[in-house]
């Protein structure tokens, strides 16, 4: 979906998976301090929202996802995986319930692959889904915003900031109120310092929920089964995962910023040396300069000076190896 806030005064599209809302609106560092500081909004409409209601609804997702949900207080934030038969990532949903509906926002276009594994999950259950993209769009506010909710907006509140589920229609006459305006790449600049990782960007087809560091905060380690839930325990329980997220402080000389997919070597071996990793996503921060995020072998020693193409990096535990 193409949003209306694409028509703000120096609005530059996304492109890829986040095409439909805006990049930046002409000020990167500007639009990053502004959120830094707990002011402004990104708009994050082009996300898949689903609902599900029902009187089973808390206790059936108990059954399907990574986390611990069947007594999920009215209005807490939590998030949570599904994962495939071996163990994969395949759906990541930010969730909180409002007491009738739980409410979730997705990565843009998974909405309909999700809808379709939930579906044929429901059995006997007293559940129903729907695909509310149409219908709602999601606004975020920073952490220390006091930026005012309109009544009746459905919230997540988390450490990062507030999610609001905004009826679709109110996103133009919201931004006036709430602005200034910020892109996605400020957004996504202040993602890779909180660590945080997204489902597309630092997952691949073979990741695992331990290899980035979504032990506890998605995946709840003392509940009931779920798909994939053999894997996890036996990571957990008997073995390390075979990569590890981790933080890079990238050189500051370097004019190009390495984009995803980069590959990553031991510093030590050139150019020419084995690939231990790649990055996952770049960005340039407001204070740090450039960073990103990259996955790389789980025994590559923590100290090492590696390299992201031609630039020098350094990095930062996330996972423990």
């Amino acid at each position: 979906m193409k949003s209306p806030l694409l028509t703000l005064p120096g609005a530059v599209p996304a492109e890829g998976v986040d095409e439909g809302v805006a990049a930046h609106y002409g000020d990167l560092f500007r639009e990053q301090r502004t959120l830094a500081g707990g002011a402004g909004f990104v708009d994050l409409s082009h996300r898949g929202v689903v609902a599900v209601t029902g009187e089973d609804r808390l206790s059936w997702l108990h059954l399907l996802l990574t986390q611990h949900v069947s007594d999920l207080p009215v209005g807490e934030a939590t998030e949570a995986l599904i994962l495939s038969a071996h163990g994969h990532v395949e759906h990541a949903l930010y969730l909180v319930d409002d007491g009738s509906t739980v409410w979730a926002h997705v990565e843009p276009g998974t909405q309909e692959a999700l809808l379709a594994y939930l579906e044929s999950m429901k059995f006997f259950y007293r559940v129903e889904t729907a695909d509310r993209t149409a219908d709602f769009a999601v606004v975020h506010l920073p952490a220390g915003s006091i930026a005012e909710v309109p009544d009746g907006v459905v919230v997540r509140e988390t450490a990062y900031g507030r999610d609001l589920f905004l009826p679709r229609a109110e996103l133009e006459p919201y931004a006036e109120k709430a602005g200034p305006a910020a892109g996605l790449l400020a957004y996504e600049a202040l993602r890779v310092e909180q660590y945080r990782p997204r489902l597309g960007f630092e997952t691949d087809h073979r990741t695992i929920p331990h290899e980035l560091g979504w032990i506890g905060s998605a995946v709840h380690l003392q509940k009931g089964c779920y798909r994939g839930q053999e894997t996890v325990a036996r990571v957990q329980n008997l073995g390390k995962p075979p990569r590890r997220l981790v933080f890079l402080h990238l050189d500051g000389s370097e004019v190009r910023l390495p984009p995803a997919g980069t590959e990553i070597r031991l510093a030590t071996e050139g150019p020419d040396g084995r690939k231990i990793g790649f990055i996952t996503t770049s960005a340039r921060h407001h204070e740090l300069g450039p960073v990103a995020l990259a996955l790389v072998k789980r025994n590559v020693p923590v100290d090492a000076p590696l390299m992201a193409g031609d630039t020098a990096a350094a990095q930062e535990v996330v996972v423990e190896p």
